[in-house]
């Protein structure tokens, strides 16, 4: 008798499995039927419980985002509305002064009278500058701006030379005290920068005192033999202003809010400042190389060059000059 193959009777098992015994189902056992009974109503109370809690979170945050959003945009609203409060107070009490003198300055061009400049002079805002600016005009400090000329004549302003730095009005200002107050000024000048901070000051119409020079380069270093031994010195290049030359801006001049502290403006004369800015004067060359390079390493004759540029040809006079009741 032929024996049947493992494999045959493997393949045959597979075709016909045995039978598996099933468990009986226990009543404690509850079926998935009987678990997941409900309702049509129960489920449907309960889907739209589901959505109002789905929805309702959803809708939670963005509410409480925007109660923030809000709260900080009011307060960023609220601060910058204060800025500008205090930036409109501020910029007020720099451009709204107070006049407490008035000074007269007489005008003449090559012999010529052209007119009289009257000046309103800021004595609560700039007490050092007006004090100094009216001792000058007065003659009250020994020394005025009487006969002395003005020797550079710019597009937006014309400056007066103030006192000389050598000879008899050097002496007088140093024993009136005049030429002390130079540090004086710049303190003044440097609070006034600090409180109105940018913006133009040298408007158009103001007087001011040129109280520093933020072009003048830096002293100049050499060897100086002392005691046989050989030193490193200093030399100062230039002059720095000695706080009398003053300056009328016919136009607006941020380019002096570096140099020159405002202590007046003019009342009544601006044809006659209009009429010196137009007084021909000496071309500036400092576009030359040549110039630039003097001027870099501190040579002392592109200092004097420099001195002569825009200074007019005609002769410019305070004739005569002093404070009005």
């Amino acid at each position: 008798m032929l024996q049947t193959p493992k494999s045959l009777q493997s393949y045959t098992n597979f075709l016909n499995p045995p039978h598996i015994q099933e468990l009986p189902t226990s009543s404690s056992f509850p079926t998935t039927k009987q678990c997941c009974k409900f309702s049509r109503r129960e489920l449907t109370i309960q889907s739209n419980s589901l959505l109002l809690l789905l929805f309702g979170s959803q809708s939670l945050n963005p509410f409480q985002m925007s109660n923030a959003q809000a709260e900080e945009q009011s307060w960023t609203d609220t601060k910058t509305k204060e800025e500008q409060v205090e930036n409109l107070n501020t910029a007020s009490s720099c451009t709204s002064k107070s006049l407490t003198k008035r000074a007269f300055l007489d005008i003449s061009i090559d012999g010529q009278p052209v007119g009289r400049i009257i000046v309103g002079l800021y004595g609560n805002d700039a007490p050092v500058g007006v004090a100094t600016f009216s001792d000058i005009v007065s003659g009250s400090a020994g020394i005025s701006y009487r006969r002395k000329e003005f020797v550079k004549i710019m597009p937006s302003y014309v400056q007066h030379g103030g006192v000389r730095s050598y000879g008899v009005d050097a002496e007088m200002a140093k024993r009136t005290g005049i030429t002390s107050t130079v540090e004086n000024l710049v303190e003044e000048w440097e609070k006034m920068e600090e409180k109105c901070g940018a913006g133009t000051k040298n408007l158009a119409g103001s007087v001011s005192i040129v109280v520093r020079d933020p072009s003048k380069p830096p002293p100049k270093l050499k060897l100086v033999a002392r005691k046989g031994k050989l030193e490193i010195d200093q030399e100062e290049v230039g002059t720095a202003p000695n706080g009398t030359e003053f300056v009328i801006a016919n136009k607006d001049s941020p380019e002096l809010d570096a140099s020159a502290l405002v202590v007046g403006k003019v009342l009544e004369g601006m044809e006659v400042v209009e009429r010196i800015g137009q007084v021909q004067t000496v071309k500036e060359n400092t576009t030359s190389p040549y110039f630039r390079v003097a001027k870099l390493i501190g040579d002392k004759r592109a200092v004097v060059a420099e001195r002569g540029f825009n200074r007019p040809y005609s002769k410019v006079v305070v004739t005569n000059c002093g404070l009005l009741e």
